[in-house]
């Protein structure tokens, strides 16, 4: 076996243990540079889908919540019969002082956090005047907190007037009539939405029953939803079809108003007018709000002051109380049909369901 010389063998030593030493620093390089590609990959996963603008508009499309309605109760109902006008009806107050029965035995509102307005009242300030009516709207809203419960109830005449903002794909505001309309005007839907609306905070409920003519959209809300509980959405297409199949039909039944009504969408559905004031009312009157509204009849409809057992009352808020004292735990899409169905044996009106965020129409309704 051949002879190492000593000096020799410590030098291929050192070498050697330069060598491993080399080859582990090249091995923790390596190491690190894939722990650092690990770490972007992490980061990039962790990144939503999208960037920019439409990353933050998703997240702004979630930022909203229901309510519990288990915090602060507070209400306020509005009864106008018009008495001596041309106009007088017979059954709002009773609607007011039949849902301020239900609304305080049923659902745990008390007389303390409860305003009503109504015309046969001695104070003045219980008038319901366009002033002291939005006045009480402010106050219902004022220092609301998410998973309070708020509730509107308005019984009175409703109208109509020329859209003046673009965001009615018929061209036409709905509006309320305070029992001094003929001197201060009306209340319409843009600035029901501007103090009811607006001003609540993310996961505050405020449920809104308007007994009116033309209220079908009254409040404003971006999201309708139909007997199966589906939202209600259209396409150009389909809103022209269904703008020619009502003007066909007005045009059979001889309904001048109604052909009147036809051609006007038709011409809105045409020019495209429809198509951007639906889209601009859900950019606009979307709301983190949990806000839910039932209307008396469609926006083209009249609303029915009525006789039901043996007393005048609204239809629809005759319905609904009955509907909800006989089952309180009902869906939204069940109230709404039970409603419905309530009404469709006597009256042609057809109630409309429509809320500030898209919700879950098979959830338990509460107020």
């Amino acid at each position: 076996m051949p002879r190492r010389h000593k000096d020799e063998e410590e030098y291929d030593e050192e070498e050697e243990e330069e060598e491993e030493e080399e080859e582990e620093e090249e091995a923790e390089e390596e190491e690190a540079e894939e722990e650092e590609e690990e770490a972007e990959e992490e980061e990039d996963a962790e990144e939503p889908e999208g960037s920019g603008e439409e990353g933050e508009e998703d997240e702004e499309e979630e930022d909203w919540a229901y309510s519990t309605c288990s915090g602060k109760k507070k209400a306020l109902l509005i009864g106008i019969n018009y008495f001596g006008t041309n106009g007088e009806l017979r059954g709002c107050i009773n609607d007011v002082e039949n849902l301020l029965a239900f609304i305080e035995e049923q659902w745990g509102y008390h007389d303390a956090d409860v305003r009503v307005l109504r015309d046969d009242s001695e104070d003045p300030d219980d008038q319901p005047t366009k002033a002291n009516i939005l006045a009480a709207m402010a106050w219902l809203v004022e220092d609301a907190q998410p998973n309070d419960a708020l509730f509107l109830h308005y019984s009175g005449h409703g109208s109509q007037q020329e859209d003046e903002d673009g965001d009615e794909k018929d061209g036409i505001d709905e509006a309320l009539c305070p029992v001094d309309y003929t001197d201060s005007g009306l209340i319409v839907d843009d600035v029901l939405h501007e103090t009811l609306v607006k001003p609540l905070p993310r996961g505050c409920r405020l449920t809104v029953l308007f007994d009116s003519c033309h209220s079908g959209s009254a409040l404003d809300l971006p999201y309708m939803y139909g007997a199966d509980g589906e939202l209600i959405e259209t396409t150009p297409e389909e809103d022209s079809k269904n703008a020619v199949l009502a003007a066909i039909e007005a045009h059979n039944s001889g309904d001048r108003q109604a052909m009147m009504r036809s051609a006007r969408n038709m011409a809105l559905v045409a020019s495209g007018h429809a198509a951007a004031a639906h889209q601009k009312s859900k950019d606009e009157k979307w709301s983190p709000a949990d806000v839910i509204f039932l209307s008396g009849c469609k926006d083209h409809q009249t609303s029915a002051d009525a006789i039901e057992d043996g007393e005048a009352t609204g239809a629809v808020s005759h319905a609904l109380v009955k509907t909800l004292t006989d089952n309180p735990n009902q869906t939204y899409k069940e109230l709404l049909n039970n409603i419905r169905t309530i009404l469709q044996e006597k009256y042609t009106q057809i109630p409309q369901l429509s809320s500030s965020h898209l919700i879950d129409t098979r959830l338990q309704f509460i107020i």
